[in-house]
C-alpha cells in the first residue's frame, strides 16, 4: 500500500548512493549476498531471542536490499540479479517468521497462518509477473519483475518486522493482524490479476508464431 509513495520519496537518495557505489566498483551481487547474510543472521538471532541483534541485522538486510537495485541500474542490471534478489527477499521474510516460531511457541499457529498467506500471495504475484511478461504487459515498474500492489507490501513488512523484533511480548497479536493484511493482499492480487489478464486480449506471439 505504501511502496509506491516510499519509492518516490527514497528513490533520489538511493539512486544517488547507488551511482556512487557503482563508481566505487561495488557489484550489486555483493550487496545482495551481504544483505542475505545479514538477514540469515537476523533469522538466527530471532530464534535465539536476541532481539536487539535481530532488529539490527534486519535493518541491515533492508538497507542492502534498498541499494542493490540502484547499483544494478547504475552498472547494468541482469535477469540473474533480479532473480537472486527476489529469492533472497522471500527466504528472509519466511526465515524471520520461522525463527519467531522457534523462539516463542505461543506464536506458532499465527506463524503457520502467516506463512500460508505468504504462500498464496507470493504465488499470485509470481504467476502474474510471469504471465504479464509473456503478454508484454507493463505496469510502469522498472524492477526485474512485474509487481502487483496490495494492502501489505514491502514497506508494511519492514514496519511489522520491526514491531515484532522490538515488541516480542506482543508478537501473537502482531502476527495475526499481519496475517489478515497479507490475506487481504492475496485476494487483491488474485482479483487484480484475473481482471487484467481476462481483459488484456490474447497473448503476444513471437515472429515464429510461438507464445512468448
Amino acid at each position: 500500500m505504501l511502496d509506491s509513495r516510499m519509492r518516490r520519496l527514497l528513490a533520489p537518495v538511493l539512486d544517488a548512493a547507488g551511482r556512487k557505489l557503482a563508481l566505487a566498483g561495488v557489484h550489486p551481487a555483493a550487496l545482495t549476498i551481504a544483505g542475505w547474510v545479514a538477514g540469515a543472521g537476523a533469522c538466527a538471532a530471532t530464534a535465539l531471542q536476541a532481539w536487539p541483534l535481530a532488529l539490527g541485522l534486519w535493518l541491515a538486510n533492508r538497507l542492502a536490499d534498498g541499494l542493490d537495485g540502484p547499483v544494478a541500474r547504475a552498472s547494468g542490471s541482469t535477469d540473474a540479479g533480479g532473480f537472486a534478489d527476489i529469492v533472497a527477499d522471500f527466504s528472509i521474510y519466511a526465515g524471520i517468521i520461522l525463527g519467531l516460531a522457534v523462539a516463542l511457541p505461543a506464536t506458532r499457529l499465527a506463524c503457520v497462518a502467516l506463512l500460508t498467506a505468504y504462500y498464496i500471495s507470493g504465488t499470485a504475484f509470481l504467476a502474474f509477473s510471469s504471465i504479464s511478461e509473456r503478454r508484454r504487459q507493463k505496469l510502469g515498474d522498472n524492477r526485474s519483475l512485474q509487481f502487483v500492489g496490495g494492502l501489505a507490501e514491502g514497506t508494511e513488512t519492514i514496519v511489522v518486522y520491526i514491531l515484532l523484533l522490538a515488541l516480542p511480548a506482543h508478537a501473537v497479536v502482531i502476527v495475526w493482524a499481519f496475517t489478515a493484511a497479507v490475506g487481504i493482499t492475496a485476494i487483491q492480487r488474485v482479483g487484480y490479476g484475473l481482471r487484467l489478464l481476462r481483459g488484456s486480449g490474447p497473448p503476444a506471439r513471437s515472429q515464429a508464431g510461438g507464445l512468448r
